[in-house]
């Protein structure tokens, strides 16, 4: 095992080229995190990404490439992220497959392609990292959804892979404390889906919302952060950062 060096502290984001993944690494690399950015095939949004945050502060960043659904690649990163900084102290769980399994059409690979993202890579990945995470008193935080907790429709794959993430959250937290706090945040809309949505189904939806407006990936960012830094005495958590919404789905 890699003994914490003298460096800043390391955070390893999934899913971290775009959308609120990168959010969240630019937000981490502002509060003084070395940070590794990985992705499974947005490998030129992740070097762009990355030549930013070394233009603010060099030697500070990695990219990582690994399919979370193949369990050897989870040691693969880990080691990757060793040998470059020689410590981790942070992992942010955030990749996320989304796209409706409407019963009676949903195959199999559907259902694996959810959970690899959503449940798999996460636990396995949280295996692979947590002795590192351990000799660093680090954290973990996941993104989970307000759908793990209440069902979308049409999305019955998705919200299950999110509730058995938010359940990882809580059991981590048992499993790796107490040197390893684990938290989860649960955004709602904060960024409208990469394939679209209906001006309809926005109002219809920030209706639904008690702060009647959309959010920002900044306030997902920020929880993260807060989660990670401050946070001290607070694991097994999920935090919603959804505006009010889960009051009233």
């Amino acid at each position: 095992m890699s003994e914490p060096s003298s460096q800043a502290p390391v955070a390893l984001i999934t899913g971290a080229a775009k959308r609120v993944g990168a959010t969240i690494a630019r937000h981490l690399h502002a509060a003084g995190y070395a940070i590794v950015l990985h992705h499974r095939s947005s490998g030129a949004a992740a070097a762009e990404l990355c030549a930013e945050l070394e233009s603010a502060r060099h030697g500070s960043t990695l990219v990582v490439q690994a399919d979370l659904a193949n369990v050897a690649e989870m040691h693969a990163l880990t080691e990757a992220v060793l040998a470059r900084f020689g410590r981790l102290d942070a992992l942010v769980n955030n990749a996320s497959a989304f796209f409706p399994t409407a019963i009676g059409s949903t195959s199999e690979a559907d259902w694996d392609a959810l959970f690899a993202s959503n449940a798999k890579g996460p636990f396995f990945l949280a295996q692979a990292t947590a002795p590192h995470l351990r000799a660093s008193q680090g954290a973990i935080v996941n993104l989970v959804d307000i759908y793990g907790e209440r069902p979308l429709a049409q999305h019955t794959v998705y919200s299950m892979a999110k509730a058995a993430n938010a359940m990882l959250v809580k059991s981590l937290a048992l499993e790796l404390g107490p040197e390893v706090r684990v938290n989860g945040v649960s955004p709602g809309a904060v960024l409208w889906p990469e394939s679209g949505k209906s001006e309809e189904a926005k109002a219809t939806m920030l209706a639904k919302t008690a702060l009647k407006r959309v959010g920002s990936p900044d306030d997902v960012a920020e929880a993260v952060r807060w989660l990670l830094q401050d946070a001290r005495y607070t694991t097994g958590q999920i935090l919603a950062v959804d505006g009010g919404r889960l009051l009233n789905l």
